[in-house]
């Protein structure tokens, strides 16, 4: 059984990836988002990290692009290629995690309150209150108020833009527990765990997976807007902080370019990796949904 079970499987990736593999669209997305990841992943080995460091600049401040900076220099003699290289890390590393977090709250808020209906009121109440309130301003209140860090701005990001998560997951458990499958299961004996865990969760969990892809693409941009508000971690390299040092340091009256472009095309790039990939994936996954049995 273990081996008819393992193949079935088999066969439904395989289907759901040449599903996949016909939209060109997700495919560029997905080969972007492999080089910027193969990059991130690669920056400790084939970088030095001490370039970093504005002790150790070798540059002087605003060199234009050269063959010695290949993208020129920031405001204190730093390589510009080696603060975007790096800046990958940190807003990948932001962006999945707190996408993460909020899709997770999401899910768990949206299932309990179609599934226990006792609490929709509570849940669905809270949820329409933080959607009333704009996310990104109450990121920037919990920024300002815990102390700053990596952790402050995923937890900021993630626990502000979890609602339309919850709303989505809600409709679709309502869709699944009034199927028919569910109250055969219900009239068997079965429990609460039995038809979340076996039923529900199995035909959620490819709507959580596309949300979370296109949630990464909201996340990265609103570390980047944290950051470009002085919200970050000081101690860090991000795509953010980097806009915030050329907004701050006057690379726009200096006309240093060079400063500003990268990391904004980065935060371009990644963006739109992950919604390339999010799209493809939604009109591969989503129409499956109906079809649990």
């Amino acid at each position: 059984m273990s081996a008819l079970v393992r193949r079935r499987r088999l066969a439904a990736a395989a289907a759901t990836w040449r599903a996949f593999a016909a939209h060109r669209a997700g495919l560029a997305g997905l080969a972007l988002l492999g080089a910027i990841a193969a990059l991130a992943l690669l920056a400790p080995l084939l970088t030095d990290a001490g370039g970093l460091d504005v002790t150790k600049a070798t540059g002087a401040p605003y060199q234009p692009p050269s063959a010695e900076h290949w993208l020129g220099t920031d405001n204190s003699g730093r390589s510009v290629l080696l603060l975007t290289w790096w800046g990958t890390r940190v807003s990948l590393v932001v962006g999945l995690a707190a996408a993460v977090l909020s899709v997770l709250i999401g899910t768990v808020v949206g299932v309990t309150a179609a599934h226990f209906r006792r609490t929709e009121g509570l849940l669905m109440g809270a949820t329409d209150f933080f959607l009333a309130l704009p996310s990104l301003v109450l990121a920037i209140a919990l920024s300002t108020v815990l102390p700053r860090g990596l952790a402050t701005i995923v937890l900021a990001i993630g626990v502000t833009s979890w609602p339309s998560t919850a709303r989505v997951v809600r409709a679709q458990t309502l869709a699944v527990e009034a199927r028919p499958f569910v109250e055969r299961a219900r009239a068997l004996g079965g429990g609460h765990a039995h038809v979340v865990g076996r039923h529900v969760l199995p035909a959620v969990l490819p709507l959580v997976l596309v949300n979370t892809t296109l949630a990464v693409a909201g996340a990265i941009i609103s570390e980047s807007t944290l950051s470009f508000l002085g919200l970050g971690d000081p101690t860090r390299v991000s795509w953010g902080s980097m806009l915030h040092a050329a907004s701050s340091y006057g690379a726009v009256s200096q006309r240093a370019w060079w400063f500003i472009l990268p990391p904004g095309l980065g935060v371009v790039a990644v963006v739109l990796a992950f919604t390339l990939c999010g799209r493809a994936m939604e009109s591969v996954l989503i129409p499956r949904l109906g079809g649990h049995r």
